[in-house]
């Protein structure tokens, strides 16, 4: 009985600490806001280059759970990528310039404080056709 005995304790003595650790590693830690990490203030200099302009993610794939905003900006008569599709949906929002949305293969010209929603697996794009540049926001949630 005092082998049966011992012979637990020395597997609960090595099991145990895995046990615990399995536990660990499959608890999400939640992650803490703080002012500084909810306050996301442009910044030049953490703009991410593009052939047509720049990025600033104000709150990137990772922040939260793949919700995000951006900003993208596109030179005159420029567009970031062809008309595309995807499996998340999005929002556009005209800050300044002049877009043209393109949806399911049909397109509408606008200016700023426009919204353009671009729904799940639908053809849409975005582009520049002013004399100056076009800013955007756009709102996304990642798949993660």
């Amino acid at each position: 009985m005092k082998k049966l005995f011992l012979n637990l304790i020395l597997i609960f003595a090595v099991y145990y600490p895995l046990l615990a650790q399995n536990k660990t590693d499959s608890v999400k830690v939640e992650k803490q806001f703080t002012i500084e990490n909810c306050v996301a203030e442009f910044s030049m200099d953490q703009a991410k280059k593009t052939q047509v302009g720049y990025q600033f993610w104000f709150a990137d794939p990772d922040f939260i759970d793949g919700r995000t905003l951006k900003m993208s900006v596109v030179a005159p008569h420029l567009a970031t990528h062809p008309p595309h599709k995807h499996i998340e949906d999005e929002f556009f929002f005209v800050l300044e310039g002049t877009a043209e949305f393109y949806l399911d293969g049909k397109t509408k010209i606008a200016g700023p404080y426009t919204s353009f929603y671009c729904p799940s697996n639908v053809e849409h794009g975005i582009k520049n056709v002013g004399d100056t540049e076009l800013k955007y926001l756009v709102i996304k949630k990642y798949q993660k």
